[in-house]
């Protein structure tokens, strides 16, 4: 039997009909804890620069890349090399390399300590000016989508913005060079996300796969320009698994296509550090008694999971 597809959601359906699309959303989370969303209205022209200042970038010298790694900083601005992160449990790295950009606050911003300066490489003049923004479209979007979320919940309207009002969340530049004809692991090993949700670019070329409910690994394949965005840990803790974070994996390339890399752009939506992750009332019945009876706080639920996956 041919595996279910993942629907593509249209933003212009959430102008049109905002309960409907909200409503498919959440229904699209609760099967598959992803869903494919297009027409969201991204800067064409943005995507594409900060996608040539990615590829810029990966295509320095490694002793150069290196330069802009801070050893001790659990990963969480500028580079880090290749063969570095791991997913939880395993026991091989993941074939990729990654930058990291964050959040920038004024001094003196009460979330400053959790937060570090981001790192900027000075050979690629427009890196800042074409990333950053990305960051900060994306940052929009997120709070969009998450109150759609908040309505398939039926949460007051808004219910997300505040728990994520200056949150930790973090734009990953990836790239996954060539694989070599016997790789040591895969691009990206079957993992979960930590955060709220995560909204993906990129992820036209193929690779990307989630385990389904029923134990089977679904491609996902969404239309070009489209994103993938997919619940994380924090959302399924505080919905006590109504939203589900679903595991989910970069295999290897075919070998016809082992020669060429693949780059992705994730932007992980983070809640602020200091807001507490307690299972929503709502989410919790005779059923679905409460997973989580002790709550946490987003930074520390970030750092024990950190400490996981070696970056920190």
């Amino acid at each position: 039997m041919a595996l279910e597809a993942l629907p593509a959601l249209s933003m212009r359906d959430r102008r049109a009909d905002p309960d409907g699309f909200a409503r498919a959303m959440g229904e699209s989370y609760a099967r598959f804890g992803f869903a494919i969303v297009r027409d969201h209205g991204l800067d064409a022209g943005l995507i594409e620069r900060a996608g040539r200042a990615t590829k810029n970038f990966f295509a320095l010298p490694d002793e150069v890349k290196r330069r802009y790694h801070t050893t001790g900083g659990g990963g969480q601005r500028g580079y880090t090399p290749f063969g570095v992160e791991a997913a939880k449990g395993a026991d091989k790295v993941d074939l990729k390399e990654f930058w990291h950009v964050g959040r920038e606050l004024r001094e003196g911003h009460p979330y400053r300590k959790y937060m570090p300066h981001n790192v900027w490489p000075a050979e690629i003049a427009s890196f800042r000016e074409d990333v950053y923004g990305l960051y900060s479209a994306l940052d929009a979007l997120g709070l969009d989508l998450l109150d759609s979320i908040a309505a398939f919940l039926q949460l007051p309207h808004g219910f997300f913005r505040e728990p994520v009002r200056d949150g930790n969340s973090v734009l990953r530049l990836l790239h996954y060079p060539p694989t070599p004809p016997k790789p040591e692991g895969v691009r990206a090993e079957a993992h979960e996300d930590i955060n709220v949700i995560t909204l993906l670019l990129g992820a036209e070329e193929a690779g990307l796969q989630l385990l389904t409910a029923e134990g089977e690994w679904l491609d996902v394949d969404p239309p070009e320009g489209a994103l993938v965005v997919n619940v994380g840990d924090m959302l399924q803790r505080l919905t006590n698994h109504r939203l589900r974070s679903t595991t989910h994996r970069v295999v290897n390339p075919a070998p016809e296509r082992a020669h060429l890399p693949r780059y992705s752009i994730p932007f992980f939506l983070h809640f602020a550090p200091d807001y507490l992750i307690e299972t929503l009332p709502s989410c919790v019945n005779a059923n679905n008694p409460n997973r989580y009876p002790e709550p946490i706080t987003a930074q520390d639920f970030l750092y024990e999971r950190l400490r996981e996956i070696r970056l920190a």
